[in-house]
């Protein structure tokens, strides 16, 4: 007999919370609206997210799982050649006997046996039923970690999934740096090929913060750029950045490759990674009267009474991108 990891099914229905509308159905089509109607009613559905969820939840994270989610249930069980009633018949079969071979080992190492708790077979049909014929909802990570394992759509482990989720995310944050960096230093050469270095820095005065924000809402994004010696105070980097900052730098220092700092909670995306300076860099923010000139330094000063942003090497750590976007739902 093959066996799922479901969790406790009880037979009392409860009602569910309504269920977004499906993306590109028909309103026009009568049998589309019958569909979504029927779904949103089906039985098997309630009794799914009323008991199933309260272990196989599709809105746990990858750490406070207990349970694989549904979706990854039926992606395992439902082969393309199986029918609904051999699927129901191994579903039955199963609760009722949760100690036969599962079909997802994998899960059963990390998760251990399902408890057995006896169901007539007719609600336990009901939720093989709606299974089987319509779309259950994903987890917000699903689609990135599918997109990586070539849309297999079979268990991992919940450390997989979690790494997973955070190089999607640091690719992410990758591509706003990217942007945001490449959008300043374009208009900087720019300005520094019409003005020179003194008009660039005017420009930058004036400049950098909205070019900055401007690929912010083209992103949907917070950019920023941070440093623990700013040249504008609004880019004082706080506690918690300096550490980073400092990790960086020592980084860097030894000669190792950085990669990016992402942190996930409530929804929302931080990711930082390291500015380090090159020669250019270095009129305005190397060593005065070295690669800082006079003309440059008097500037500086003037425009920026609080300057602390010079004094800097080649490929040394001056700050830092950091980037809020809220994590994707999917």
């Amino acid at each position: 007999m093959k066996k799922i990891v479901l969790l406790t099914l009880i037979l009392a229905f409860t009602s569910c919370k309504d269920v977004k509308k499906p993306k590109n159905t028909s309103i026009e089509n009568p049998s589309d609206i019958e569909k979504m109607a029927t779904n949103h009613s089906h039985p098997g559905k309630r009794i799914m997210e009323a008991e199933c969820y309260i272990c196989h939840n599709p809105k746990a994270s990858p750490e406070s799982m207990i349970a694989p989610p549904m979706i990854l249930i039926k992606n395992h069980y439902i082969g393309d050649n199986m029918s609904k009633e051999e699927f129901t018949e191994d579903l039955i079969k199963w609760v009722n006997d949760p100690e036969t071979e599962s079909k997802i080992p994998n899960a059963l190492l990390e998760f251990g046996n399902m408890p057995y708790i006896p169901y007539p077979d007719d609600a336990i049909a009901q939720i093989a039923e709606y299974i089987y014929d319509y779309d259950i909802e994903r987890p917000s990570w699903y689609e990135a970690v599918q997109k990586v394992e070539n849309g297999k759509g079979k268990w991992i482990s919940r450390d997989i999934i979690s790494k997973k989720i955070r190089d999607h995310n640091a690719k992410k944050g990758m591509a706003m740096a990217l942007a945001a960096k490449t959008a300043l230093g374009q208009n900087l050469v720019k300005a520094i090929s019409s003005k020179g270095t003194v008009g660039a820095i005017e420009f930058c005065n004036t400049q950098a913060l909205p070019i900055t924000d401007s690929v912010s809402v083209m992103k949907n994004a917070v950019i920023k750029r941070i440093s623990d010696k700013p040249r504008n105070p609004d880019n004082a980097a706080n506690e918690e950045e300096q550490g980073y900052i400092t990790y960086y730098k020592k980084l860097i220092a030894a000669g190792k490759e950085p990669k990016p700092i992402v942190k996930t909670e409530d929804g929302e995306v931080d990711f930082y990674f390291p500015i380090t300076t090159n020669t250019m860099c270095l009129q305005c923010h190397g060593k005065p009267n070295e690669q800082i000139r006079p003309e440059i330094l008097a500037t500086l000063r003037n425009l920026y009474p609080a300057d602390r942003a010079i004094g800097y090497g080649e490929n040394e750590v001056r700050g830092l991108w950091a980037i809020n976007f809220d994590a994707e739902q999917y």
